[in-house]
């Protein structure tokens, strides 16, 4: 029940950047267009070739970090795929620091327990 507390209050401190951020950038391509489900060959006709490519640490698949420019603003923004090549995951954050958040999430759920599921 901690664990899950924490959780929730980590990502209601999370909501207020990614708001603002998904406002700056919602026009972007990467932002507006990648869905759920897409492949990487749709995702890099979207948003061209990613920065760098990573191998995913947490769970199979591989994730492409991207770069987001608007006037006074950068951000980086990064598009997950699971071990299919399908895309499961976009946000505003490096492949690295979704990787950790990964991490930590199972981290607090073999520490609770499990949960009883």
């Amino acid at each position: 029940m901690k664990s899950a507390l924490l959780m929730f209050a980590a990502l209601l401190t999370a909501l207020p950047g990614c708001s603002s951020n998904s406002q700056i950038y919602r026009d972007q391509p990467l932002v507006a267009k990648v869905e759920t489900g897409m492949s990487k060959e749709q995702v890099e006709q979207i948003g061209g070739p990613p920065l760098s490519v990573t191998n995913r640490s947490v769970e199979p698949g591989i994730c492409f970090d991207y770069k987001l420019t608007q006037p006074g603003h950068q951000h980086p923004f990064n598009v997950s795929f699971d071990d299919q090549g399908k895309v499961d995951h976009k946000s505003f954050m490096t492949c690295a620091e979704w990787s950790n958040t990964q991490q930590k999430a199972r981290e607090s759920r073999s520490a609770g327990g499990g949960g009883g599921y």
